[in-house]
């Protein structure tokens, strides 16, 4: 189902896609592929939104900042010093996390409205990113289809073509919490990663794949999570042709819990430590499926270059469940 949701000031509408299957309900707009609601059961049968959003459309724009909810590209995640090397060339892009650029640059997809069709079960958001957009190269046709699965879980897929070799990293970036308001600190987490990448003073990885054990970056066996986190971890299943899984966040109170399946290396976790009104700090937690912060300066990551005749593809799945 597609109403509208608001109207930008240059006169663009923005309508709300709502999904609802097995007991989830899921709500995406088109402006910024947000995903505004989720609505689950906890143990009891009460049903709760378990992301952070707003009810209008005026608060997702007076706060752009956290990327409520958000599809982020071109590239999520931040690039040293805005600028990067591509087949001999050096492309400089938006300082908007300065020195660095950080999600895409200060208009990233995040603050773009999308084209929304109906498909199967869900939703197909796609758009044209034009040459030089933010100072990425090539011109990038990429879509994010939403659907909810048999079980309820929602599955985000995400495609993408380009005319010139250019850099892509895609990811939502919604907070949950999994009680429905209140701290998340005491949501527990369980993460299949052994390794993390360490970051510098301006939160960029120093290029060292940093062993887990014995510190507060394990969480290999499920635990309170806690606060001050904002780190890429290097999932031990590596890049994937289909999604797996590798986490699960849960909140003792409700009984509710998370699992994240991916198809992508690696996963940010963020507690939300800077949120600030109508939210504060610590109220949610993100996990972000990716390719690691910087790749396109790190030779020894994962690559997230994306040449002509090839087809960028990622998948996350987001299972909702209790005990």
């Amino acid at each position: 189902m597609s109403e509208l949701f608001g109207t930008l000031s240059d006169g663009t509408e923005v309508h709300r896609w709502t999904l609802e299957r097995a007991g989830t309900r899921v709500e995406v707009l088109t402006y910024g592929g947000i995903v505004r609601s989720v609505r689950v059961p906890d143990r009891e049968g009460r049903t709760a939104n378990v992301v952070l959003g707003f009810a209008d459309l005026d608060g997702y724009l007076a706060h752009p900042e956290p990327y409520f909810g958000a599809l982020i590209g071109r590239y999520a995640n931040r690039i040293a010093h805005a600028r990067f090397p591509l087949d001999g060339a050096v492309y400089s892009l938006e300082p908007n996390d300065a020195p660095n650029s950080l999600h895409g640059g200060a208009r990233g997809f995040d603050k773009r409205v999308w084209s929304g069709e109906a498909v199967g079960d869900g939703v197909r958001l796609s758009r044209v990113s034009p040459h030089g957009e933010e100072g990425f190269p090539g011109r990038l046709e990429v879509s994010a289809t939403y659907t909810l699965d048999a079980s309820g879980a929602l599955r985000i897929a995400y495609e993408a073509v380009t005319d010139a070799p250019t850099v892509v990293n895609l990811t939502n970036h919604s907070y949950f919490n999994l009680a429905g308001s209140g701290d998340a600190g005491g949501h527990e987490l369980r993460l299949a990663a052994s390794r993390f990448t360490p970051v510098d003073a301006d939160l960029i990885p120093t290029g060292a794949l940093q062993d887990v054990t014995g510190s507060r970056f394990d969480f290999r066996a499920s635990r309170k999570v806690g606060s001050g986190y904002d780190h890429n971890f290097v999932l031990d299943k590596g890049v994937t042709g289909a999604p797996e899984e590798v986490a699960e966040l849960h909140d003792p109170g409700s009984g509710r819990t998370l699992t994240v399946a991916t198809t992508e290396p690696g996963l940010q976790l963020y507690t939300a430590d800077h949120l600030t009104e109508p939210f504060a700090p610590g109220d949610a937690i993100a996990l972000e499926t990716q390719h690691f912060p910087d790749s396109p300066n790190r030779q020894e990551f994962p690559s997230t270059v994306l040449r002509p005749g090839e087809v960028f593809r990622s998948e996350t799945v987001y299972g909702f469940g209790v005990r």
